[in-house]
């Protein structure tokens, strides 16, 4: 692999290149995972819509969403009838001037169990979860995360089903005080919302320096493994 090659190899921002038919021909590690949650046809069928008239390269700043995803805009480029490339930039998921939590180890499958049993009591709403075994302990601020996990949960109210997933996020990272942490996830997925709590869930999760990333279906919180 030349250096230009692993550039676009380790590149944040995911790259595919696509034949005529929509055949994936390659793509970058972070593009594989973006395909566990988009779909290869739509991804070319946007390369097609963004793409310029003649041969070459057209940026296009829209907004797009797909799962932990989000978007600011796409480089298409295509130089024969042959292939066409696209280029997905993303939108920083954190805030870069973020105060390292305070608080104490806290097991956080202790916490979650807590909460889904708790919000479980005289409720028809199926609880499913997945969990990774591989998180540690964490310093989290308990009571903070128990609000936040309530007024989640509070938000599927209506749903048949609510699934709890825990999953470490492969590759990225944040920083406090010019040390770098790893990142995982707890995400609540329901398949009925409650709009008029979206508001004040958002509220608690900035009053309480939570990273929250939100779609119609899913709300992922994202913590720092922050272990000592």
């Amino acid at each position: 692999m030349t250096f230009e090659q692993s550039w676009i190899e380790y590149d944040y921002n995911p790259f595919i290149l696509f034949n005529a038919n929509g055949k994936i021909i390659s793509l970058n590690a972070e593009a594989q995972f973006l395909l566990g949650i988009a779909n290869p046809n739509e991804l070319f069928e946007l390369a097609q819509t963004y793409a310029s008239i003649s041969f070459g390269f057209k940026t296009t700043f829209v907004q797009l969403e797909y799962g932990r995803y989000r978007f600011f805009g796409i480089t298409v480029g295509y130089e024969d009838e042959e292939q066409i490339g696209i280029k997905l930039y993303q939108a920083p998921s954190y805030k870069l001037d973020a105060k390292k939590p305070d608080g104490q180890l806290t097991n956080i499958y202790t916490i979650l169990d807590l909460c889904i049993s708790s919000n479980s009591i005289n409720s028809p709403i199926n609880y499913t979860k997945t969990y990774d075994p591989t998180i540690p302990e964490v310093i989290l601020e308990s009571n903070s995360i128990i609000k936040l996990l309530n007024k989640t949960y509070s938000y599927f109210s209506e749903s048949e089903t609510i699934d709890t997933k825990v999953f470490y996020r492969i590759g990225e990272h944040i920083k406090f005080d010019g040390k770098k942490y790893s990142i995982f996830s707890i995400e609540i997925t329901g398949d009925q919302t409650n709009p008029a709590k979206e508001a004040e869930l958002k509220a608690v999760a900035e009053n309480y320096n939570f990273y929250l990333d939100a779609s119609k279906t899913a709300i992922t919180i994202n913590i720092p493994m922050i272990t000592s």
